[in-house]
């Protein structure tokens, strides 16, 4: 199959594309840059936002897989409002045209505040502005997609856990913080419960879920287990032996952070059964 990827040059594309490539599936890779995406991908630069006919200008892959996204770490940024039109036009153009397979990355907190397993049922209630435009975006493919006989796949990722500086996440935070040299690192009370995964399975689990159509809708990219943040990330700084002690208290815990949530993974583990046979 060919499968366009688009955001493929961000923290999460880069590592998505090498397994899809694995699978032995052609990669279109997209992005205002690709200079960071595997060679062995096909590289398009440019705005896909901007293009009339995507679905002919990426060369009419199989399946569209949409990582492109802005502020994903900035939760309450107004672009995440402002841009939902974007997005939801970009994928409206492709299956328009006659793609047959969609994947869109989710997020958990299009949930909201939720304590215990979530599951393709779990309602949502999204408290702040990332969360909002996602459910957005979610509600919108999902309808186009039934309305025009397309495979949705929405792939909702919790935590994933990075041992480097190039990521957004607290992991990657906390080891650019270290190699800065700095010794402490503010964080919150750590008792919070949620789903890690680490990078190089996440990627894994993506590139598996888009490379088939038996199972769709909302799959949880997650582990199935809560883990207290405070363990994982203490794990963290000693699996990666890095020179740094976490400041509890120094920022208090968000009003819409759970006490413990993580996500039922009961459709990626199938997923990942029946590749394996």
């Amino acid at each position: 199959m060919k499968i366009l990827v688009t955001g493929a040059n961000g923290f999460l594309g880069r590592g998505i594309v090498d397994e899809i490539i694995k699978t032995g599936n052609t990669v279109i890779a997209a992005g205002f840059k690709t200079d960071k995406v595997s060679e062995k991908a096909i590289h398009i630069d440019g705005d896909m936002f901007e293009v009339d006919d995507p679905y002919e200008y990426y060369g009419h892959p199989d399946v569209l897989l949409h990582l492109a996204y802005k502020d994903g770490f900035v939760l309450n940024s107004d672009a995440h409002i402002q841009n939902i039109i974007q997005h939801t036009n970009f994928i409206n153009k492709m299956i328009a045209s006659g793609i047959q397979q969609v994947a869109v990355m989710g997020t958990m907190h299009e949930i909201g505040f939720f304590e215990g397993s979530v599951n393709e049922h779990t309602p949502t209630n999204p408290m702040n502005f990332y969360g909002i435009a996602k459910s957005a975006i979610r509600e919108y493919t999902s309808l186009v997609a039934k309305n025009n006989g397309v495979v949705m796949q929405w792939l909702r990722a919790f935590y994933i856990v990075d041992g480097t500086a190039y990521g957004n996440s607290i992991f990657s935070k906390l080891f650019a913080a270290a190699e800065r040299g700095e010794t402490s690192f503010p964080f919150t009370t750590g008792k919070s419960q949620y789903d890690f995964l680490d990078y190089g399975t996440f990627a894994k689990y993506v590139a598996v879920a888009v490379t088939q159509t038996e199972i769709k809708g909302i799959i949880n990219i997650s582990s199935g287990e809560p883990e207290r943040l405070s363990e994982r990330v203490e794990k963290f700084i000693v699996d990666n032996h890095l020179n740094i002690k976490l400041d509890y208290g120094a920022f208090p815990d968000r009003p819409f952070d759970s006490k413990a949530i993580w996500g039922d993974n009961t459709k990626i583990q199938k997923i990942m059964s029946n590749q394996r046979k």
